[in-house]
């Protein structure tokens, strides 16, 4: 038996893709929304089956006795698979079959301009709103990853081939998929061995060329709490000119996966704290659910126990100079 696993970025083709290829392989396809109507409902009870719908914390709560709905998910996943061919969309099926030989890996993605003008299609919405229905979305893709399986979604490692829908339309794209399928019957491989190990987030780290030295210390000092961070991955749109174009942007300096909460490192000159306020109210107002928060020197402290650390020793550092 083989499973494809489909990832996809919002409003990529992803999801039409994975039930397009389903219906050509004459294979299942399971979602999320299948997993939970088909499955969960066996060991949750409507509170949980809302919350699981609601936040990806709640797929490390225990389902029954010492087993997580994580771990349940998985299992009966592989159970499921030794049983008939599958392909499987999102549910980081993509890390749950990675050392499977018999499993081929897709991303689907496309350009934000292709992506925004899908959305506003589909939902009548302006282009603000659609970019803000994107980043929202891109968040909780990540968030899940990150937080059920600790892993990077945008990780290209994780997947055999990524498929661009700027140039391809869904049977396009399926065509291919099938094609590699073809391929990797001849030879089938796991994309990782058991005893492999990466450190993906040591590698992204010395890759990292920091603005200031200030904030090449304050990653150090997340890594020495075992704080995960990620560093500038998000540029919020803040003002917009006649045409339309973004005319003012603001990207904090750290993202904390585990905390939603984005970071934005400051000096102590008045200029620049009132300007990165003025850009942080404009984040508030235009994107309501974001946490973000300017950082001085004197706050490091209070940041830390705000998340629960209290055995800060190493003052190296701290604020931009």
């Amino acid at each position: 038996m083989f499973v494809i696993t489909i990832s996809r970025q919002t409003a990529s083709l992803g999801d039409e893709i994975a039930v397009n290829l389903a219906e050509k392989l004459g294979v299942k396809l399971i979602t999320r929304d299948y997993v939970i109507e088909n499955w969960l409902s066996e060991v949750a009870d409507e509170h949980d089956l809302h919350m699981l719908k609601e936040t990806s914390k709640y797929y490390l709560k225990n389902a029954e006795k010492d087993q997580t709905y994580k771990e349940f998910i998985n299992d009966r996943l592989k159970e499921k698979v030794e049983q008939e061919s599958l392909v499987v969309l999102g549910l980081g099926s993509q890390i749950i079959f990675r050392e499977y030989a018999h499993a081929v890996h897709i991303k689907v993605l496309c350009s934000d301009q292709s992506r925004v003008q899908r959305i506003r299609e589909k939902y009548n919405i302006n282009k603000e709103q659609a970019l803000r229905t994107l980043d929202l979305s891109d968040r909780k893709h990540r968030r899940y990853v990150h937080r059920v399986f600790d892993k990077d979604w945008e990780n290209i490692s994780l997947y055999h081939t990524t498929i661009n829908t700027d140039g391809l339309n869904v049977h396009e794209a399926t065509d291919l998929i099938i094609h590699l399928i073809e391929m990797k019957k001849e030879n089938p491989q796991q994309l990782f061995k058991k005893d492999e190990v990466f450190h993906t987030e040591d590698y992204k780290r010395n890759e990292i060329d920091f603005v200031h030295e200030s904030e090449k210390d304050f990653a150090e000092i997340l890594d020495m709490h075992n704080i995960k961070w990620e560093y500038e991955p998000t540029e919020f749109p803040l003002e917009w000119d006649a045409e339309g174009n973004i005319a003012l942007g603001f990207r904090p300096d750290f993202y904390l996966p585990e905390f939603d909460t984005y970071i934005e490192l400051t000096t102590m000159k008045q200029k620049y704290v009132t300007e990165k306020n003025k850009k942080i109210k404009l984040v508030q107002k235009l994107y309501p659910d974001i946490n973000v928060n300017i950082v001085y020197k004197k706050d490091y402290h209070k940041l830390l126990d705000r998340f629960g650390i209290n055995d800060f020793e190493n003052n190296k550092g701290e604020g931009n100079e």
